[in-house]
């Protein structure tokens, strides 16, 4: 993905408010699975990620490689993630 086209998306997400919560109980199969929802329906949404900073890493990560999904960019607790819906 093209640098003018992160910026585009960060802007775009900049007013969205967290779609998805993950908690104390991590990255479920359930969470995954309304990720993939959120994702299908909107293309770009932030999901906020209760955990410490090293584990949000690899939440971000493991979401990105599961729903190949692009992260725009990550803040505090809070993640951008990206993926082009092709029947939109």
């Amino acid at each position: 993905m093209k640098a003018v086209d992160k910026k585009k998306l960060k802007s775009e997400a900049h007013s969205l408010n967290p779609v998805v919560m993950i908690g104390q109980s991590g990255l479920t199969d359930a969470v995954l699975a309304e990720i993939e929802l959120a994702l299908d329906h909107h293309e770009l949404i932030k999901v906020k990620i209760r955990a410490e900073r090293d584990e949000r890493k690899l939440i971000s990560e493991k979401i990105c490689t599961s729903t190949g999904a692009e992260l725009i960019q990550s803040i505090g607790q809070v993640v951008v993630i990206y993926r082009l819906n092709p029947n939109k």
